[in-house]
């Protein structure tokens, strides 16, 4: 339940900060006192529109908070999924809006955004506004009150799930189609271009193979001279570097190099010379191998040259970056025209598949269909008994279906439809119900549903416009019926209602030196009688007028 209300800095309202009761609650004051703003306050909770027209102050931000007590501990659920602090037993919510336009939300003090707060907020409080009058014309929102008498939650998911399997599906064979149909439109092209690749039959690193063979065969005369030059260099005879190591080496031989290597470490100079010698002479023969391997050919280097620029007119015909993105190429290609070629087997498969599941889904919706039809039956059978006696004597009222095409809701168009009156044909409630008949009918249909929902928190809107009398009455005790299970808030102009009330507020305007601001507070026993007399005589509050008013509180304090 609502258990305190704080709301800074909004509209007419500098400060307020309210505790409220279970039961039933009434809320009144004359027209343009600030009932609204404090409806208005509220809804931000509840996820509405900020707006900096509501910052009373220029200064300052707007803040609208509420605790919540006694809350349900399946909301926990709610809580840990969306890694909230849970507190046992409360909840508080805070919306702040600041100066420049930006709103903030808050859960236990930790920020969330505005879904999170309004997923919750929602199951917490419902605020029954004139508005919500109007969405009771809405299909959608008649559906929703279907299905929530129908308590089909496990019948609903299983079609959703089942629907979007059928979906994705449908989706898939659409793209299959539309890739067919596209490759078919390409395919001469594409086979164009694959025999092309497959004529050069590229491969990867073969291009920098031939460019380095290239590289090699077009200065295959100089390089083998070099080749031969440095090889006679390391091993000719004439002053050769190997001649010449071979006269070191004799003359080393000639020295004892003991006496000079006693504390060295590693092998001795003699073995490093002769390691040394060893080496150059591998190394040589290695040059003399590939100048002998090198043949200039100028018809090996017409052949390199020819398939390296093949390479190249390929690279820059085809528009890849590089010789490797050609192999890439020819392997989509193949793969694109092979589902040309046998895409068709696979899409009967898939159409068959697409068949069963609509079968499948079908099913699922009938069976939603069904639940909801039980329900609408029983629906307006308690609707009408619970609209009876607010004066809506001849109402008869019921569901018309329509079946359409499958949505993610189902097959079912539902329409609410209704007579008041004898010898009236069934219309749309839209059409048919006037205000105050609306009215008592919504009424009955929050009675209905407070309880399906298990909503702890509800507040009316002067759900009571255009009734008055003992319907006024009788509407007033259906909100105590409805308190005993709930906590109920109610803004009303009539005193029948009024009088039902556990507790009692009045709104009202004060005039400062430079500025009007909205006040609440909670009436005395006295102050309750003194009010209610002005809902039932006007201004002048006469002694008869007291009088009926104590009378009123009475039998409603025993009825």
């Amino acid at each position: 339940m609502l258990e305190r209300l704080t709301i800074k800095n909004y509209a007419l309202i500098d400060s307020l900060e309210l505790e409220f009761r279970e039961g039933l609650t009434i809320l009144t004051g004359e027209t343009g006192a600030g009932k609204s703003i404090m409806l208005g306050a509220l809804s931000l909770l509840l996820g509405g529109r900020a707006d900096t027209r509501v910052i009373s102050d220029g200064g300052s931000k707007s803040i609208v908070e509420a605790l919540f007590a006694e809350v349900d501990l399946e909301l926990k659920e709610y809580f840990d999924r969306n890694d909230l602090e849970w507190n046992d037993g409360y909840v508080i919510i805070r919306r702040e809006i600041a100066q420049n336009g930006r709103s903030r939300a808050f859960i236990n003090d930790r920020p969330v955004t505005l879904g999170i707060l309004s997923q919750l907020s929602e199951q917490l409080i419902d605020i029954h506004s004139q508005h919500a009058n109007a969405r009771i014309n809405d299909p959608q929102v008649q559906l929703e009150i279907i299905d929530v008498m129908a308590d089909n939650d496990s019948l609903r998911k299983d079609y959703l799930e089942e629907f979007a399997s059928y979906v994705n599906l449908r989706s898939r064979i659409h793209r299959l189609r539309d890739n067919i149909e596209k490759a078919r439109e390409n395919s001469e092209f594409m086979r164009f271009q694959l025999e092309q690749l497959n004529k050069l039959n590229p491969k990867r690193g073969e291009l920098e193979q031939i460019e380095a063979r290239f590289e090699l065969l077009s200065d295959a005369d100089d390089i083998k001279e070099r080749m031969a030059a440095v090889a006679s260099l390391l091993g000719g005879y004439d002053n050769g570097v190997l001649d010449r190591l071979g006269e070191v080496r004799s003359l080393v031989s000639g020295i004892d190099m003991k006496m000079f290597e006693s504390e060295q470490e590693g092998p001795a100079i003699a073995e490093r010379l002769e390691q040394s010698v060893i080496e150059l002479k591998d190394i040589c023969e290695s040059f003399e191998d590939f100048a002998a391997s090198i043949d200039s050919d100028p018809a090996a280097l017409a052949r390199t040259s020819e398939r390296m620029n093949q390479y190249y007119d390929a690279v820059k015909r085809f528009r890849v970056k590089n010789a490797d993105e050609l192999v890439d190429l020819r392997d989509q290609l193949q793969e694109k025209l092979r589902a040309i070629d046998y895409g068709d087997s696979e899409l009967p498969e898939l159409e068959r598949e697409y068949k069963a599941k609509g079968k499948v889904l079908k099913e699922r919706a009938d069976l939603l269909s069904a639940s909801r039809h039980r329900a609408a039956q029983d629906f307006s059978a308690i609707l009408n008994e619970t609209a009876r006696p607010l004066g809506l004597k001849n109402m008869e009222f019921g569901v018309s279906f329509q079946l359409g095409k499958l949505t993610p809701q189902g097959q079912d168009r539902v329409e609410f439809i209704c007579y008041f009156n004898k010898n009236q044909l069934p219309g749309p409630v839209a059409k048919i119900a006037s205000g105050g008949e609306i009215s008592r009918l919504m009424l009955s249909l929050k009675r209905i549903l407070a309880s399906r929902m298990h909503l702890p928190t509800i507040i009316f809107d002067e759900v009571d416009t255009g009734v008055s009398g003992e319907i006024a009455d009788k509407m007033g005790e259906m909100m105590v019926a409805m308190s005993r299970d709930m906590q109920v808030m109610t803004i009303t102009h009539l005193p029948q209602v009024a009088a039902k009330g556990r507790s009692h507020f009045k709104v009202y305007k004060r005039d400062g030196d430079d500025k009007t601001n909205t006040h609440v507070r909670e009436l005395t026993p006295e102050e309750r009688v003194r009010e209610i007399a002005g809902m039932m005589s006007g201004t002048n509050v006469t002694e008869a007028a007291l009088g009926n008013a104590r009378d009123l509180l009475k039998n409603s304090a025993t009825g």
